[in-house]
């Protein structure tokens, strides 16, 4: 498809429903689920269920002001939110959802969702220094040094994969993953190689992904027994607000590389499921993954700053890279 214009307009337009439609009700699955996880009930008094819950939460994050501290720094402030969400509304434009759904293909469509994430990182730096607050200078400095430390590890896996498909299109990665779940990268055998620390590289990225967004127990940039709600602290209305949208885009986002990456992406588990639309089976696959990444939350305790970090320097990192090494000796091999 050509693009144009008005290509884009109508790709970032379903991007920003579909990023906006996620975050509310993810939010509302959630505190369903830490609910029925913690034995007590989330929303149910707003509509059904509760279902009327999230849209009623984003009037009143709308109809508040925005309050900017005194002493602020006004300008990185107000960017500091519009940043954290613009990154992965562009990032869903690069996604695809199926073989025909997808806004616009890009050759190097792995580089420019890791691009794009990269700018997160600098939302919350400039929350946390614009704000001139103690606790969200200590918050951002956390969050900083935590994307460094897990960027590395998960670029280092994706850079495994890219090796086995001599390729950085997500579309030709899930086409060289077809054929049924015995192909996907999940599995140890990988394109007719046999290597026996793929699935470990799946566990590698998903724990890394989850560290990318803040995810417990790996939040310890929102910390609240430390450092009160961390680098949105003094945030309020929609500044909250697009924080919150844009960590559950982040969770979606990764939810669907890590599908793409190492689950066949909208390829049917079985041939004999074929029959079943390849974008039922990737949101299918999307939306188990966030519902694991939910019963982590509020299942596990929080680490120590040390513990996280260690975790990446020590453990991680290595691991990725003797499998980066293995990866590519067996490519030399075979």
């Amino acid at each position: 498809m050509e693009l144009t214009l008005l290509n884009v307009v109508i790709a970032v337009t379903i991007a920003i429903g579909f990023a906006a439609l996620n975050a509310a009700y993810l939010v509302w699955a959630e505190r369903r689920g830490a609910g029925r996880i913690q034995n007590r009930p989330g929303p149910n008094i707003n509509g059904p269920l509760g279902l009327l819950q999230p849209p009623l939460d984003g009037i009143k994050l709308m109809a508040k002001q925005l309050i900017i501290p005194g002493g602020a720094d006004k300008a990185l402030f107000i960017a500091a939110p519009v940043l954290a969400m613009a990154p992965a509304i562009v990032s869903f434009v690069t996604l695809p959802f199926s073989d025909t759904i997808i806004a616009h293909n890009l050759n190097i469509g792995v580089l420019a969702i890791f691009a794009f994430a990269s700018l997160g990182g600098i939302s919350l730096l400039f929350a946390g220094w614009s704000s001139r607050n103690k606790y969200a200078v200590m918050s951002s400095v956390r969050a900083v040094s935590q994307a460094i430390a897990y960027e590395i590890p998960m670029l280092v896996t994706v850079i495994t994969v890219v090796l086995i498909t001599g390729t950085m299109n997500l579309m030709e990665i899930v086409e060289a993953q077809k054929g049924g779940i015995w192909n996907w990268y999940f599995f140890p055998f990988t394109s007719g190689l046999y290597n026996p620390l793929m699935t470990m590289s799946f566990l590698i990225f998903f724990i890394c992904a989850l560290a990318e967004t803040n995810r417990a127990p790996f939040d310890l940039g929102e910390a609240e027994s430390e450092l009160v709600a961390g680098f949105h602290t003094e945030y309020g209305s929609m500044g909250f607000g697009l924080f919150f949208m844009g960590e559950y885009a982040n969770i979606v986002i990764g939810s669907c590389l890590t599908t793409l990456l190492f689950l066949g992406g909208w390829d049917a588990p079985l041939p004999v499921l074929s029959f079943i639309p390849g974008v039922v089976w990737f949101l299918i696959k999307i939306y188990l993954i966030i519902a694991t990444i939910i019963w982590i939350r509020w299942t596990f305790p929080r680490t120590t700053i040390y513990g996280l970090l260690n975790l990446s320097w020590k453990i991680l990192i290595p691991l990725s890279l003797f499998n980066l090494l293995l990866t590519a000796g067996l490519l030399k091999v075979v």
